[in-house]
């Protein structure tokens, strides 16, 4: 898998190449850039997508120790790599994390033209849900994380409604599962990246707040796609979203929980390539 090195470290990512519009599609927290496989299979024939593994807890490479890993750090992270991949006339594609809004809060981004939000967290919510909160909890007491990943060795736990089982509504194949879970299972360094992140939660809320807000200014095209049957990310946030873009489209997606692109990659994959299409 390619990489390219950041102010924090390694980054792996996923490239179709291509010569098509340019789709960076990002994951969320224990999760890497497959949970798009299904998505960038219809669309790859006729868009280059990038699917970058940022370090949520699935990367296999640990960051350097003094790496900014905080929401905002991470966002930064985003814009490095748009820097150096040379990516340009970007739709940036959000789903679950919501950190990449950040990007937006320091000033215009030039090498994003479009921005897809997709069931994420936005305004207040953040930790998201009841994973989220478990995650935090864990993070904040000594040998928890550590204790709360070893659980998702048992596929019958990745179910659960402290796991997976809130996220998506149909089971992710435990093959993709095994791959995310990995580097967190195995790698000291990559469980002491994941605490540094969760372990921000408080500031990460007010600067996601803060965030949300001011895409008042985002003055490029938007779609907002939000899972109707959502239970981790309010699907009044979706809504509300689409009301603070100022050109921002909504659609709201049937049979789905927050991972659209696991639970229904063919209506995503649709959309998105209409609303590229529509806005070039």
């Amino acid at each position: 898998m390619p990489q390219v090195e950041l102010s924090a470290g390694v980054i792996e990512y996923e490239d179709t190449g291509g010569a098509g519009p340019v789709l960076v599609l990002l994951h969320g927290l224990l999760m890497d850039g497959s949970v798009w496989r299904q998505v960038v299979s219809e669309l790859r024939a006729g868009h280059r997508c990038v699917m970058p593994t940022l370090p949520l807890g699935a990367h296999k490479h640990p960051m350097r120790e003094d790496a900014d890993l905080s929401m905002r750090g991470i966002a930064r992270l985003v814009g490095e790599l748009l820097e150096r991949l040379d990516l340009k006339d970007v739709t940036l594609a959000l789903n679950d994390w919501g950190g990449a809004l950040l990007l937006f809060s320091e000033g215009p981004v030039e090498r994003v033209k479009r921005l897809v939000v997709a069931s994420c967290e936005a305004f207040d919510n953040v930790p998201p849900g009841l994973p989220g909160r478990m995650a935090v909890l864990a993070a904040r007491t000594p040998g928890g994380l550590t204790v709360a990943m070893q659980q998702l060795r048992f596929r019958f736990m990745r179910r659960s409604s402290m796991a997976f089982g809130l996220m998506s509504k149909r089971p992710i194949p435990h093959e993709v599962m095994d791959s995310w879970f990995q580097p967190v299972l195995t790698q000291p360094q990559v469980r002491r990246d994941l605490k540094k992140y969760l372990r921000g939660a408080k500031e990460a809320k007010r600067d996601l707040i803060a965030a949300t807000e001011q895409l008042r200014a985002f003055d490029r095209p938007a779609l907002v796609a939000w899972a109707a049957e959502d239970r981790i990310m309010p699907p009044e946030h979706g809504r509300r979203l689409a009301e603070v873009l100022p050109r921002a489209q909504l659609i709201e997606i049937e049979d789905s929980y927050t991972l659209i692109p696991e639970d229904q990659p063919g209506q995503l994959a649709d959309a998105i390539r209409r609303f590229v299409r529509d806005t070039r």
